[in-house]
């Protein structure tokens, strides 16, 4: 199997940003404050430009470990075309989120915690940190995004 040659940053971000418009589910890493066991959950998100938008339910080990630790990883699409995202988390009572957000958000996921009887919380993913690679030949120059700040790409 040939893979495709390694593209440029500026490339590369272009499909990052696509992806993170497009698609609509990702992997979400998360740990226990205390004892530092890792769990992971797939959760549908909406990316508004600034931050990726999740919900989850409030008592879920997924909903306890981001508010206490406050971080999360995400990963987003397949192994051999993945964006990791790190990024600072903030929980969001569904009563403070935004109406825009929380449409905007039922409407790309097909799903609104609002209807359920089960508390949600929503949850908030600042990047902080975005990597995008396909092959080996794209690990170096994968970081994307440092420090919040989108790296320069031209």
């Amino acid at each position: 199997m040939t893979s495709p040659p390694a593209r440029s940053a500026e490339q590369r971000k272009k499909d990052t940003l696509h992806r993170l418009d497009h698609d609509v589910d990702a992997w979400v890493a998360t740990a226990d404050a205390t004892s530092g066991e890792p769990y992971l959950v797939p959760l549908s998100f909406l990316w508004n430009g600034s931050y990726l938008l999740f919900a989850t339910p409030a008592s879920s080990r997924t909903g306890r470990n981001l508010a206490a630790s406050g971080r999360a990883r995400v990963g987003i699409g397949q192994t051999r075309d993945v964006v990791m995202v790190d990024g600072t988390v903030e929980t969001v009572e569904p009563a403070d989120l935004t109406e825009q957000d929380a449409e905007l958000f039922a409407a790309k996921t097909g799903f609104d915690p609002r209807e359920l009887a089960t508390p949600y919380l929503y949850v908030r993913v600042v990047p902080r940190r975005v990597q995008a690679w396909r092959e080996p030949d794209e690990l170096d120059g994968r970081e994307l995004l440092r420090d919040g700040r989108w790296l320069d790409t031209d």
